[in-house]
């Protein structure tokens, strides 16, 4: 399958090292010129099947001296649209015979990229386990791993309560409704707590369903109430279904898709 990059602002090699981080060593590479730099990206292309990629970057070909791939008496003279698709089949063949010097350049470059990003993993690693005391490794939940990597930055977003929003959105794949207000576990408001209130939006769940679902984000709970949440805060993370129409034989969880009204 032949891919398209989209992401025009991205290192070839990183995007490689990224989507596929045990073939860093196994692509040919073709460039076909800085001239498509312009307005492409730098990689151009991506052939899974054939592990080949295409960039916007010159081939060893733009060191041969002036003169010795053209002359400037080449395209005059008759028959010059002849001439023409000759010189495109030297310069298809020139590439042939460079291709494997830029591959060679091109997969020790993406060699470089896999053992910087390999570094880097190992420094985040390290960073959590010696001042969080976190060990990725251990984590077993899937959104928990997530959102670790962000606890070197957990002084500048604990109680941003917009940015935990925007993360469970990235992490669930949902829409987040957020409430503030106050918590009071009796009646009267003397004594209460502020409180923020996330609301997951996922519909269509059954009860067993939701019931797995709640089980299974209770640990990114705990880590969000621990890690961003001010102590004094009362955080509920809840999921939800709105709109639902009430129709008999409906099977309905309370407190998923049910509301109980004092009116």
């Amino acid at each position: 399958m032949i891919r398209t990059n989209d992401i025009s602002e991205i290192r070839a090699e990183l995007l490689l090292n990224y989507l596929y981080p045990e073939a860093f060593n196994q692509w040919t590479a073709q460039n076909e010129g800085s001239f498509f730099r312009n307005y492409n990206s730098d990689l151009l292309t991506i052939d899974e099947d054939h592990m080949t990629v295409q960039t916007a970057r010159d081939s060893f070909i733009k060191l041969l001296p002036q003169g010795l791939l053209t002359q400037e008496t080449d395209l005059k003279g008759e028959d010059s649209a002849e001439k023409y698709k000759k010189l495109e089949l030297r310069l298809r063949l020139l590439r042939e015979v460079f291709k494997p010097f830029d591959t060679y350049r091109f997969r020790e470059s993406t060699y470089l990229e896999h053992q910087a990003a390999s570094l880097l993993q190992g420094k985040l690693s390290y960073i959590l386990k010696t001042y969080f005391d976190v060990d990725l490794e251990t984590i077993e939940n899937a959104y928990v791993r997530e959102a670790a990597i962000l606890l070197p930055y957990v002084s500048r977003r604990r109680g941003d309560f917009g940015f935990i929003a925007n993360l469970l959105e990235t992490l669930l794949h949902c829409k987040v409704n957020m409430m503030t207000g106050r918590y009071s576990h009796s009646d009267t408001t003397r004594y209460w707590l502020p409180m923020v209130r996330y609301e997951l939006i996922i519909p269509g769940l059954t009860p067993e369903a939701y019931r797995e679902k709640d089980k299974d984000i209770e640990p990114l709970r705990e880590f969000l109430s621990e890690w961003l949440i001010p102590f004094e805060v009362w955080c509920q993370i809840v999921i939800k279904e709105f709109n639902v129409e009430l129709q008999e034989k409906t099977r309905l969880t309370l407190g998923y898709n049910t509301e109980i009204s004092n009116s």
